[in-house]
């Protein structure tokens, strides 16, 4: 099987990268300073359309959108600028629209093609503590993209799920997360292998539990 996963410089995306070789896959990662993998700003169509040439005519298994930014934690409403919703909607929104629309051909090429959209809890209109605007926003526009992916390409057998990772002990989730990457990805990797057309479009928590949206 031939797995992209997108952001694997650090958290999850880089756990993801070395369990699913572990078990013996070909996975390309990719990072936006090229620490990790392929060099890909998710954000940059020129990266895209160069990243897919490489890529082209090799099928792709399951692609997974991770790659992600978390600019607005623990933002006073009054210090939001442009900057950081224009920032934080490129890498959470478009970025995962790009890279989908970018290797859907090499998709179409697999057996049982897959796409795992990396969103949030945060996404869900059930929850609204407050704070955390732009990012609230971005997964919600990210779970909204899978749902509607889900339905497009349904007919071509292509799946599509959405995953909350659950609170991790990662840079971006902090010390106080409720689990460790180990556990979340473990858990993400099993939904991804049980990820099916007759379950495309669904939202999901790292452990299986459907999530309100």
């Amino acid at each position: 099987m031939h797995v992209v996963v997108t952001g694997t410089s650090r958290g999850i995306g880089r756990e993801l990268v070395a369990k699913l070789r572990g078990d013996g896959h070909e996975v390309t990662g990719t990072s936006r300073d090229h620490s990790s993998g392929v060099r890909l700003d998710v954000t940059d169509p020129g990266q895209q359309a160069r990243f897919a040439a490489q890529l082209k005519g090799r099928p792709v298994d399951l692609l997974v959108c991770n790659a992600g930014v978390y600019l607005d934690k623990s933002m006073a409403l009054e210090d939001y600028s442009a900057e950081v919703w224009g920032k934080t909607l490129a890498a959470n929104v478009t970025g995962v629209f790009l890279t989908v629309q970018a290797l859907l051909p090499n998709l179409r090429l697999a057996s049982d093609p897959k796409i795992a959209i990396i969103s949030s809890q945060m996404a869900s209109h059930a929850r609204a503590p407050g704070g955390s605007y732009a990012y609230r926003a971005s997964k919600a526009a990210a779970l909204n993209i899978g749902r509607n992916l889900a339905t497009d390409l349904l007919p071509e057998g292509i799946a599509v799920g959405i995953y909350h990772p659950g609170w991790v002990r990662t840079d971006m989730g902090g010390d106080e997360g409720d689990i460790s990457v180990q556990e979340s990805v473990a858990g993400l990797m099993h939904e991804f292998d049980v990820l099916s057309t007759e379950t495309t479009g669904c939202f999901h928590t790292w452990d299986g539990r459907i999530h309100a949206y």
